[in-house]
């Protein structure tokens, strides 16, 4: 009779979840850096509304040390979005809060070659975080952008797209590397072939 009551008297705690002292199975949670919050203003973006909320969405979806949230006031942005009438271009990442301000110019002559909005908005919102173009990509990488073709409408990064940007804030703000931002011009246009004779 002893023994079965010290037998469920070392079952309880395991039951309840408490530890005895020994050695868990499960690892502690390892000490991580808070979020890297940036903010954009859409406010001049005109009929990108939708793309651009789908696309920071997906890049949102995807990461773990950066978030993308509206900013309160225009003026406090970390980067804007501008609808132009040209192709799309973006300041080259990594963006970081109270650092130089980045710019997306989502450029109508994409969509007039047949390009999707949420592919551009989100593909830009890439450029942002400090991915570089990958055109020889496929469709199921988000920063191989006009290269697929005007069939590809992907906007979500991949798993190898989403550990770049996570890795560029890993360490909180203060760890990212000051980078010269430069502007990424995207013609997204599909290539013309010259007739072979």
């Amino acid at each position: 009779m002893i023994k079965r009551i010290a037998a469920v008297a070392a079952l309880i705690p395991a039951a309840l979840g408490v530890t005895s002292g020994a050695a868990s199975a499960h690892p502690a949670p390892r000490a991580t850096a808070a979020v890297v919050t940036l903010t954009y203003d859409a406010s001049r973006a005109g009929q990108w509304a939708d793309a651009i909320t789908q696309g920071v969405n997906n890049w949102n979806a995807a990461e773990h040390n950066v978030h993308l949230q509206p900013a309160s006031s225009p003026g406090s942005a970390d980067f804007v979005y501008v609808a132009t009438s040209g192709w799309p271009q973006t300041t080259l990442g990594p963006i970081v809060p109270g650092g130089s301000r980045g710019e997306v110019q989502l450029g109508q002559e994409a969509v007039g070659e047949g390009y999707d909005k949420t592919r551009i908005a989100a593909h830009e919102t890439g450029h942002i975080l400090g991915l570089p173009d990958d055109y020889s990509g496929p469709c199921s990488e988000l920063m191989s952008g006009h290269g697929p073709g005007t069939s590809c409408t992907n906007a979500k990064p991949s798993a190898a797209e989403a550990t770049k940007a996570d890795r560029n804030y890993a360490g909180g703000a203060a760890a990212v590397s000051p980078k010269q931002h430069r502007t990424v011009i995207d013609v997204w246009h599909t290539p013309v072939l010259a007739d072979a004779h």
